[in-house]
């Protein structure tokens, strides 16, 4: 009976302590759960705080980059800017240069021009003449017109000094007669004019050189001289207005 009892009460306590042991091997198993968590949890900590520590390198890398490349920006930028400026003063002296040149090459055509003869037409007649003649001419032919025969004279007579195988010659002998004659000094009127009709009796001015002899004739009282030089003048150039002119001053003489 005591036997009985024994084992029985063994049997209880058997019972009564594998709860205890279930319950021990429970606690092992998440404390080992919660050790390896958190050793997981330190271990990717300490990932990202690598990772952060990475990137936060790389990102100031790349900040130091980007202020390294603004200022190779800015570097370039200024010598674009230098450059444009260099280009903008090129440009005006190339500029100032090309006007200079075409300045130059202006004032050697028109010395060139002062020297290279031209085309004139003078009393219905065509000539080539330097531009120092033309120009001596119209100012000789200016002071006539002002009313200064004396220096017409002078004038006159020093183109014809200088130019004396001017297309003008014949005009000038015309012009040089007529001061003459303004200035009473009609023979050597008359000795021009007669040169005049020697050397161009077919000159648009030649009807009336003649009958500008026959007028400083009447001034010298030579009226036979005269009467003879305008029936010349009416036989020679019978249309043209001098001649008409003439028939009335012969009409007059007889």
């Amino acid at each position: 009976m005591r036997k009985t009892l024994t084992a029985a009460a063994l049997a209880a306590a058997a019972l009564a302590g594998m709860p205890a042991q279930a319950q021990l091997f429970s606690d092992d198993e998440a404390r080992r759960a919660i050790l390896d968590l958190r050793q997981r949890v330190e271990q990717q900590r300490q990932t990202l705080t690598e990772d952060l520590r990475r990137a936060t390198e790389e990102n100031a890398t790349l900040r130091r980059s980007l202020l390294d490349l603004q200022n190779q920006i800015e570097t370039l930028r200024a010598e674009l800017a230098r450059l444009r400026g260099q280009d903008e003063t090129l440009a005006r002296e190339i500029s100032e240069v090309q006007r200079r040149q075409k300045d130059m090459a202006q004032g050697v055509e028109d010395r060139l021009r002062k020297f290279e003869p031209v085309q004139v037409t003078v009393d219905g007649k065509e000539f080539s003449a330097d531009p120092a003649e033309q120009k001596e001419f119209d100012a000789a032919l200016g002071v006539f017109r002002k009313g200064d025969f004396t220096a017409a004279q002078g004038a006159f007579t020093e183109f014809l000094r200088r130019f004396p195988q001017s297309g003008y010659r014949p005009t000038a002998l015309f012009w040089l007669g007529n001061a003459q004659y303004a200035t009473r000094d009609y023979r050597g009127a008359i000795a021009n004019f007669r040169l005049l009709l020697q050397q161009a009796p077919d000159h648009p001015r030649a009807p009336e050189a003649v009958l500008s002899i026959a007028n400083c004739q009447i001034e010298l009282k030579d009226n036979a001289s005269a009467r003879r030089t305008l029936d010349d003048l009416v036989k020679a150039y019978p249309q043209s207005e001098a001649a008409s002119a003439a028939k009335e001053r012969l009409a007059r003489l007889r």
